[in-house]
């Protein structure tokens, strides 16, 4: 991990303003982590203005400076610091409103995290298939892109390499994009693995064990 934050008398001036400021915990909030790699899910188990601790089900990406993103689209430039385990702490680049972060301020209600992901899948409704192509998942559904138009309410069956098979229907549509809900939703910590397994993120990942705040 890159030094640059040391002040002259070799402090690490970033990591010490993580361990001051007041951390407030947000125990099961869900995220993810914007790369260049892909999108990943995580966990936010607390927050201070200066970083914050993240769960993972899976390594670390790679990247040292990536995007936060809250569930209310609300977006955070972020570096990481150190790693242990399945946690993780990340420094802000900007000093954040720790009251607004908790509070995700938004105009929409609140739903599950969505994770653009562009894969072709396979779906079947009835007793045809029709080819298609992913444009986001979220634990709850995907929304599909396909040349042909299918019925509101049509029972489907949804195919991707690196996914278990899911039904469902489709919830809505707009044009050839169909918004689908499955029957049975992904738990998170399983729906995090599989995308962080349909997402090479490269061979290595940051040693940031002997760099804990």
């Amino acid at each position: 991990m890159s030094k640059k934050h040391n002040g002259p008398d070799g402090t690490n001036h970033g990591k010490t303003e993580m361990r001051t400021a007041e951390r407030f915990s947000l125990m099961m909030r869900a995220a993810k982590l914007l790369c260049e790699s892909g999108e990943y899910l995580c966990i936010v188990r607390d927050v201070s203005a200066t970083g914050t601790k993240l769960k993972f089900f899976h390594a670390l990406p790679a990247d040292q400076f990536m995007l936060l993103e809250l569930g209310n689209g609300e977006r955070f430039a972020v570096e990481a610091v150190w790693s242990h385990d399945d946690h993780a702490g990340f420094r802000f680049l900007q000093p954040v409103d720790v009251a607004e972060f908790m509070a995700e301020p938004s105009e929409h209600p609140r739903r599950q995290i969505r994770v653009h992901l562009s894969k072709p899948a396979l779906i079947t409704a009835g007793d045809k298939d029709f080819r298609a192509g992913i444009v986001d998942l979220s634990q709850q559904g995907a929304c599909v892109e396909l040349g042909s138009q299918l019925d509101e309410m049509q029972s489907v069956r949804l195919e991707v390499t690196g996914l278990p098979l899911r039904f469902g229907h489709v919830r809505w549509r707009a044009g050839f994009t169909h918004g689908l809900y499955f029957a049975q939703p992904f738990r998170l910590d399983e729906f995090a693995r599989h995308l962080f397994a349909l997402q090479p993120y490269g061979e290595s990942t940051p040693d940031l064990s002997a760099k804990r705040a």
